[in-house]
């Protein structure tokens, strides 16, 4: 085991090529000696009649999207391919996209650490240092694992290449048994959205961690296991705006016609047809590629590159061996680990098999939580080897995780271009997926049986902070339908039959004992929860408890709901914090240094600091003291009154306009105070 270090037709006449590519100087490339020569391409729309056909498509020429209900694919074809194209009998017509990727001035990354001309999507130097910047801030929380080189670094004589390095997320000082998720993203290099979502992901948790409930049990109780680059060296090319897919392997023969030098930029091989599982064992025809030059070369043998070799090792490291030798096999119910392939574009969230349009043993449990992920990006969710959905693949990640260890895998293929603009990335794309993560984390502990559950959400108190003994109300909605598949199939839902809560630790955590609240709170329990109406019988449930902290001692607890169906399946938990604090301290300060000069009938404002300096929630209400005001003085406070947390704070601005008779060295004194809505106290 491997030491981790920590740290059919006539071609139209009508085709226009164009120059994709440019030559960029030695020193930015990632590879330092291939020849610069321009590729003439260009983007067509390409109709196919059968399954052989969009398989022999797929292989052969580099397709970007497949629209199943016209039959069509969109390709980016080089001239050199037509022939090709037309010995086959297929028909081509400029595609109505246009090609968004153009080649710019600098090859080298923007002065910020971004990729030229796409300000949102960080280069590969940049995101490392902003995680290694992260990892300094939160050494509990993260550190990196260096898995595996890339080609370049493990070659000689060339570029430098990168370490593979996985950011692994998790509270360090908490040694319950975790649920682990693996995320991987930029497999194929020119897919910028993927590595981007991967890394705010990653600042996402980090930086919600004692902020917001779930972000911190999500690290308390899981290991997220984030790799952000699994091709660098390919990566490296994308960011000069190269379509660039594959790692940077210049050694399997991929030669220039009349040359014996490495075909720039078609060397290399596609990473996510080099995983050992199913390598070159497409049930169907043509799932990748036996030609070194091809947009899906496989690779000179199973997991051949090192980029696979180190993922497969490490992955392997994580999850147990849960699946049995025979293809029929499934993973048991109560399986563990979850792994996200992240891929663009498509809008799809797939899952095994690829290799074979035959359903996996756990397509049932695969399709449940498929189906979560597209209720929030409302991707299409389907078997990716299966008709109508994209097309079959061998030797691909998801596979390979699937069928050699039972886990639960997808890949996403994340919005609609390789090189999406910063705005669909920032406004269309980001939020769905990070919900989609942050469900998948919840999910990783068991991902075959709590997906089939309810979410629940909308977890609330109705008091926070509170005294110790103090009984509050939680509140929580059950909602059992929360599920897309956009065309592929309805999910089963029922009615809510139960709820409940427990504190300081979720309810599978079964070494310590059952209590209620009016006991000393020595150990983690679980209390039922009602409906709010009075019945369960509804797929959606508004949930209520009284909540008795007699006894419970001060500082911050979380309390954990979660909530089952007539299934009998219980769904991922919520949290919400709750502060117990000895006493309630109500008390407030309202400061000000203005000064204001003015002139008659000109108004001026002041603005005045409300602070609740106590520990707990208050409400104040401003008033100006009697008989301050005088003599036509005019004035008004925004607000009027205002709701304060503990330690939080509020401008107050008072608007002062002197009478238009006053004098020249007229001054007034103006008294405002705060009452408190709790204590009465002023």
């Amino acid at each position: 085991m491997r030491n981790y270090k920590i740290w059919g037709g006539v071609i139209s006449a009508l085709l226009l090529f164009v120059l994709l590519v440019v030559g960029v100087s030695a020193q930015d490339a990632s590879s330092d000696s291939a020849p610069r020569q321009p590729v003439e391409a260009t983007l067509v729309t390409i109709p196919f009649h059968n399954q052989n056909e969009l398989q022999w498509l797929a292989t052969h020429i580099d397709v970007w999207s497949v629209d199943h209900a016209a039959a069509t694919v969109t390709a980016l074809v080089s001239k050199a391919q037509v022939p090709a194209l037309q010995a086959q009998g297929y028909a081509m017509t400029p595609a109505a996209q246009p090609i968004t990727a153009q080649p710019v001035a600098s090859a080298s990354g923007g002065d910020d650490g971004a990729i030229p001309g796409f300000a949102c999507y960080r280069t590969v130097e940049r995101t490392t240092a902003d995680l290694s910047t992260l990892i300094a801030q939160h050494p509990h929380l993260a550190q990196w694992v260096d898995i595996g080189d890339s080609w370049d670094k493990q070659t000689p004589g060339g570029a430098d290449g990168y370490d593979l390095n996985v950011l692994v997320l998790t509270n360090q000082q908490s040694d319950v048994p975790k649920g682990r998720f693996f995320l991987m993203a930029a497999i194929h290099a020119r897919e910028l959205t993927t590595a981007e979502i991967a890394a705010r992901f990653a600042e996402y948790l980090i930086n919600n961690y004692g902020r917001d409930p779930d972000a911190t049990w999500m690290l308390d109780y899981n290991e997220v296991h984030i790799l952000p680059f699994a091709n660098p060296d390919g990566r490296k090319w994308a960011e000069q705006q190269y379509y660039w897919r594959k790692n940077t392997n210049t050694a399997d023969s991929c030669t220039a016609p009349g040359s014996s030098e490495p075909w720039f930029p078609n060397y290399g091989v596609d990473l996510n047809r080099n995983s050992s599982f199913k390598w070159n064992e497409c049930q169907g025809v043509n799932c990748s590629s036996n030609d070194p030059c091809g947009i899906t070369f496989r690779g000179s043998g199973p997991a051949s590159e090192p980029e696979t070799q180190a993922i497969q090792n490490y992955v392997a490291s994580l999850f147990p061996d849960q699946r049995g030798a025979n293809l029929t096999d499934a993973a048991p119910a109560d399986a563990t680990g979850l792994l996200i392939s992240l891929h663009s574009f498509s809008q799809l969230v797939l899952y095994p098999w690829g290799w074979s349009n035959v359903p996996a043993p756990n397509r049932t449990q695969l399709a449940t939580l498929g189906r979560k992920f597209g209720y929030f990006t409302g991707y299409d969710v389907c078997q990716s080897g299966e008709s109508g959905c994209i097309y079959q693949t061998d030797g691909s990640t998801d596979d390979w995780s699937y069928g050699e260890l039972g886990i639960a895998s997808y890949t996403f293929e994340l919005g609609t271009e390789f090189f999406q603009s910063c705005t669909d990335f920032e406004e269309e794309i980001l939020t769905d997926t990070l919900s989609s993560l942050l469900y998948a984390v919840k999910a990783a502990r068991q991902p075959y049986l709590t997906p089939a559950g309810p979410d629940t959400l909308a977890v609330q108190l109705s008091a926070n902070p509170v005294e110790a003994g103090q009984a509050v109300t939680l509140t929580a909605q059950a909602d059992d339908t929360r599920f897309n598949s956009n065309g592929w199939g309805l999910e089963p839902t029922q009615t809510i039959t139960a709820a409940l809560y427990a504190v300081d630790a979720p309810a599978w955590i079964t070494d310590t004992e059952l209590y209620s609240f009016t006991s000393h709170l020595s150990v983690t329990g679980t209390v039922a929860m009602s409906a709010t109406d009075g019945h369960f019988d509804d797929a959606m449930e508004a949930v209520q408890a009284v909540v008795d902290t007699s006894n419970w001692p001060a500082g911050r607890h979380l309390i954990f709901v979660q909530s089952q169906d007539a299934s009998g399946a219980w769904g991922v938990p919520s949290a919400q914090f709750i502060d117990v604090v000895d006493r309630l301290i109500y008390s407030a300060t309202l400061t000000t240094s203005d000064v204001i000069t003015t002139r008659p009938a000109i108004s001026a404002t002041a603005e005045l600091r409300l602070q609740n300096t106590g520990t707990g929630p208050d409400q104040y209400a401003l008033h100006v003291g009697q008989n301050m005001v005088t003599g036509g003085w005019q004035l008004e406070m925004s607000p009027p009154s205002t709701a304060l947390e503990p330690g939080t704070a509020t401008a107050i601005v008072v608007t002062i306009t002197p009478p238009i008779r006053a004098t020249v060295g007229l001054t007034n004194t103006i008294l405002i105070s705060a009452t408190s809505q709790t204590t009465g106290q002023t």
